[in-house]
């Protein structure tokens, strides 16, 4: 599900009874409330979410808020914690304790970006957030599930 965009899409996998489990993630989705959509819409047919933990700090903030909330929530699925780079995004990373996410106390989403950081990593468009291929993927050109 991380690669699905819409309550509409996810609607479809779940009228079809294609999962047990919906993983959204927010940064594609639609943000908390379409979460929260898909949360509601899965939790009628007893599915669980896990909710995509990757595209950065702020989405990864935005998906724990959710997780937080949602009564069919399963786990935060994560590559790491978050460390390095994305930490150093953030005036207090986030927190994880034995293998948990701590979601954070602060208002909003519970963090707060360090500008001095951003301003000096400034988007360039010159490369894919998601480097696994030396393009973006064109299904036209590479089939639904083709390289690129």
């Amino acid at each position: 599900g991380e690669r699905l965009c819409s309550k509409f899409e996810f609607a479809r996998v779940l009228d079809l009874g294609a999962a047990a489990i919906l993983q959204p993630d927010l940064g594609r989705a639609g943000g908390i409330l379409e979460g929260k959509k898909i949360a509601a819409m899965a939790e009628t047919r007893y599915v669980q979410v896990a909710p995509h933990l990757y595209c950065g700090p702020v989405a990864a903030a935005a998906n724990i808020q959710l997780a937080a909330c949602i009564p069919n929530f399963l786990i935060l699925e994560s590559i790491g914690k978050m460390d390095g780079f994305h930490a150093a995004l953030l005036k207090q990373p986030l927190q994880w304790e034995d293998g948990y996410i701590i979601p954070p106390a602060a208002p909003g989403l519970g963090i707060e970006l360090d500008d001095a950081v951003v301003a000096a990593h400034p988007w360039t468009g010159d490369r894919l957030h998601l480097e696994m291929g030396s393009e973006p993927h064109d299904p036209k050109r590479h089939g639904p599930f083709g390289g690129g």
